[in-house]
This record gives structure tokens, sequence and C-alpha cells, in this order.
């Protein structure tokens, strides 16, 4: 392109075509910078070449530099021209110097490349800007033959070309910098402001959610805090722990109770449905789709939108979901009218979303989206004093339910608190039921339990996975603790809730296939989609999905 005035007309749309693919490739910005200089580098011969930015003081620095390390170039090795670069960043001009040598503010500065002999150094500056005035600049040095015929206007064009483009990508990432730093002030202030205030019993909206320890009085003064604002609300806690009762606590004390709460778990749709679900479809959008239909988002308009396992939701999803929380708009499947819409998030995951944005599994930018107001809810093992509490309400509401006027005797209850309950309110629910269900007299006794005759289904499941995961056992953890009571089970590791572990042997089907070959047999039938299989199965897609990562079966895309 840039040796003599004959070069080749497609390189420039080359170059700027490798230079945007950089830039729109990765969250580094020092290395995308890094990696357009070396671009330049094979299509301008440049000896060196550099970035500088400015801070929001306005002082210039090397952001990056080619032919050395940054910081050996920050340090003064490189003799860099701040002077005559910040001349081009205050008026906006670039600068073209032919034979850098005689300008005195380029002498030194040309003097540590190497030049070959009958060529001189030219040097190039061109401001970097956005919508606005210049907060950068782009240089490059290269060398030429003095003898042969160069037009300097070609690698001026060019520059200021790929100048615009890092301009678009600085500016961008300077946003999404100073969101994500807004959105963590705001965060820490709330948190702050909850932290501080004492909760007050009983609490309007919260009538639901029994509960008189101090873990989940936090709880409660939180969503008090929290509920009246307009700010996203994300439900951390593990399954079973009553995410969905807090969802419906944040929008009856919010100013949209009137309005609609909209539920949906995220977790049991596949992506296409998922789509289909929130954004609604128009008729004829796709196989079945007869008429057209309004989606979640559109239903909980000026109300609030409860979002349940967020964390499972795809990375192609996670980018259209980010845009209607930014946006506030979005088009419906198969259409292409844009809708607004103004609603209130709530969403909910038992995933550590922390590693999973670590290990480029969800986005970083959704991630602060979601994580305006996180509210952890505590597992059932640390508030063993709210047991007792929900064994009776939920007792009684079986009494109401049923006609019977069961009761619990105190060495029941004392048997209840000490048990482990891994899927926490939920698995203290069907123990209560299913207890009240066999007992034939009115008083529950604490051989009435299942914990006490060995048919804890939850027991059943732990050992089986300990069985497999520990072969030496504690005295206290050994062959008697088969009945879920006095704490955790052996691993020292913190527990997860039944619902992450497998299922019981048998219940992928019989045959001589094994629990893997059976798992890929119903993955292929359902075209590897999850949720699909899951059904099949017979499972829930949080233990399909452990199946897969424990049998180590890689996900196919077709």
């Amino acid at each position: 392109m840039l040796r003599e005035p004959a070069h080749d007309s497609a390189l420039p749309l080359i170059g700027i075509y490798e230079i945007s693919k950089i830039l729109g490739a990765t969250l580094d910005l020092e290395q995308a910078l890094h990696d357009v200089l070396n671009v330049l580098s094979s299509f301008l011969q440049m000896r060196h070449g550099a970035v500088v930015l400015c801070d929001e003081e306005g002082k210039a620095a090397l952001a990056a530099v080619s032919g050395m390390s940054l910081p050996m170039a920050r340090s003064g090795a490189l003799k860099y021209p701040m002077d005559a670069v910040e001349k081009v960043i205050s008026t906006s001009i670039p600068m073209v110097v032919p034979e850098a040598s005689e300008d005195p503010l380029l002498a030194d500065y040309v003097a540590v490349s190497e030049v070959v002999e009958e060529e001189d150094i030219s040097f190039f500056c061109v401001p970097i800007k956005g919508s606005g005035r210049p907060f950068g600049a782009l240089s490059v040095e290269r060398s030429w033959n003095p003898n042969g015929r160069y037009v300097f206007e070609h690698d001026l064009r060019f520059l200021t070309m790929v100048a615009t483009l890092i301009g678009q990508t600085v500016s961008l990432h300077r946003k999404v910098a100073a969101d994500r730093a807004r959105l963590m002030q705001h965060n820490a202030r709330l948190a702050k402001q909850m932290a501080e205030i004492k909760p007050s019993q009983p609490i309007k909206g919260l009538e639901d959610i029994v509960a008189n320890s101090e873990p989940m009085a936090r709880v409660f003064a939180q969503v008090q805090q929290a509920a009246p604002t307009k700010a996203t609300v994300l439900l951390r806690g593990e399954s079973g722990t009553g995410k969905e009762l807090v969802a419906r606590a944040v929008h009856m004390l919010s100013p949209r109770s009137q309005k609609p709460l909209i539920k949906l778990n995220c977790a049991t749709l596949s992506e296409t449905m998922l789509e289909s679900e929130l954004f609604g479809h128009e008729k004829g959008a796709f196989t079945g789709a007869i008429g057209e239909r309004k989606g979640r988002f559109e239903l909980a308009h000026e109300g609030t939108l409860f979002l349940d396992e967020i964390g499972e939701i795809s990375a192609s999803f996670q980018a259209k979901l980010l845009r209607v929380l930014q946006e506030g708009e979005f088009e419906r499947v198969g259409g292409s009218k844009t809708l607004k819409v103004d609603v209130r998030l709530v969403a909910a995951t038992n995933r550590d979303l922390e590693a999973a944005v670590s290990k480029n599994e969800f986005r970083a930018d959704l991630y602060y989206r979601l994580n305006v107001v996180p509210i952890f809810l505590p597992p059932l093992r640390e508030r063993p004093g709210d047991i007792p509490l929900l064994a009776m309400y939920f007792l009684k509401r079986f009494n109401e339910e049923n006609g019977r006027k069961t009761r619990f005797s105190e060495q029941a209850l004392t048997v209840l608190q000490r048990c482990y309950f891994p899927g926490n309110v939920r698995e203290l629910e069907n123990c209560v039921y299913r207890t009240a269900t066999m007992t034939q007299g009115d008083t529950i006794e604490e051989m009435n339990l299942s914990c006490r005759s060995d048919t804890c289904l939850s027991s059943v499941l732990w050992n089986k996975r300990n069985d497999n995961e520990a072969a030496a056992q504690s005295p206290a953890n050994g062959p008697g603790h088969g009945n879920g009571i006095a704490g955790p089970p052996p691993s020292a590791a913190p527990m997860q809730p039944p619902g992450e572990a497998f299922a019981p042997a048998g219940s992928l089907g019989g045959g001589d296939m094994n629990e893997r070959e059976r798992l890929i047999d119903a993955m292929d039938k359902c075209g590897w989609v999850q949720a699909k299989a899951a059904r099949l199965l017979g499972l829930t897609s949080r233990q399909i999905g452990y199946a897969l990562r424990k049998h180590n079966i890689e996900l196919r895309k077709l």
C-alpha cells in the first residue's frame, strides 16, 4: 500500500478489516491497542508506533507502544515526543513531518531507531477522538527512500481511519467502566443503608415468609429498604430457600404492587422457547405460531418481572436480555416493530455468578446490570431456630387442607431441628406433609419421622453421593449416620441442595446401558437440548446438568 503510488488499493480495506476485528474481539483495551500497532507495522513498515490517551484530568500518557515494552517506554527509554503529540491533541490537527530528524521536537525520538542508509524517517501523528474533543493520539514513524516517489496523504488518510476506530473503542470501554463504577457505588450505598436499618416485624408483604431468626431479619430489612425503589434485585441462595416468596414480597412492597407480577423459570426452557416466552412472537414466526402472542416483558409492563434461575441462560441470549435491561426495548420473535416497556426486574439464582463471569460463561456487563441490590437468602441449616416454626406452619396448612388436627410432640420438633435439610425449606415442607400423611394418630411422635425409620429420601441421596465421593468416614458420620440428623454429611466441602445431585439409580431407564450411555442416548434423541432430555428422563434441568458434568459429557451444537 505505502511503498510507492503503485500500491495495492485493496490493502487499506484489508488493514481496516483486521483492525476492526481486533478492537471488537477483547475487553482488554491495552492488549487490543498493542495488537493494532502490530498490524500497522506490517502495513506501514514503521519503526515505532504509539497510542497516547488522556486521563480524566486531561493528562496524556502512553497507552500502547510497539518495538519495546510499555513499562520501558513509559520510563523514558523511548524518548517519546510528548510535547509534539500534545499539540496534536490540543489543536485536533494531524502532524506529518517528512524528515523527522530535522525537527527539534523529534530528533531524539527518531535517533533511537536504526536507520538504513539512503532512507529518511517520517513522523505521522493523528488525533483520537469520539464525538467531542480529542482525548488521545496515534503516532507512527516510518522510513522511506527519498529518491523514490512517495505520497504522504495515503498514510495520513489510512491512519485517520484507524484513529477513528480506536476512538470509538476507547469511548465504549470508558462508558462501560463508568457505568460499572456507578452501579457498584450505588450497590455499596444501598448495602450500607440496609445494614443500618433495624428490622421491624411484621412487615406487610412478608406475611407468607415464616421466620424469626436473625439472618432472616436481615433479609426482611433489605427487602423493606430495596422494594420501594426501581433498583434491580438479585436474589442469591441455595435451592429451596424461598427466593420466589421474597420476589413476591419485593413486588408487594413496591409502588408497582397494583400492577402484574409475572414469573418465569429460565432453566426449564430452551433458548428459542425462552425468547418467545419473554419477548412474545408474531403470527407465523415459527411452526406452531398460529397467532400473535405477548411475551412476559409486555405482560409485566409497569409491574415486576421475576426471572428464576437467571444463571442458566445461554451466552447468546444474555446479550438479548442485556439490551432490554439497558434500553427497555425489544422486538417480538418474527417482528420488526420495536416495543418499549417499563419493567422492574427481580432475578434469582443459586449459581456462583462471579465464578461464571471469570470463566467467561456469564457476561460481565449483564452481571453488573443484575447485581445492583443482591439479597442473600441463608440456607435452613444456618437458621435452625426457624425449623420448629416452619414445621408447625406447614402442619397447620396440612390440617386445613385435609380436615385433620395433627400436632407435633416436643421430641419430634427437637429431632427436626437437628436435621440438616440440604433441600432447605422446600424439603422441610415435603417432610412435614409426608409424615403427617402417614401418621395414624393425632400426634406426630419422634418415631413417625422418616429419618427414624431409615426412609428419609434426602438421606438416601446424600448417602449415595457420599459413597462415591468419600471412601473414609469419621466415627460420627459412620453407618449409623444415615438418618439425616445432627449436621451435614461427611464431606468437609460446602454442600449443595439435592437438586444438584444426580438422580437415584434407575431413574434414567433400564436396559443394559450404563448411566453415561443412557444420558448420551437421551441427549441424541432430543437434539442435545438439555430441557427436553430432562423431561424425557424425568429429571430437572439442574439434575441433568450435574449428570452431564459428572460423566464429562461435552455438549454438542447441532
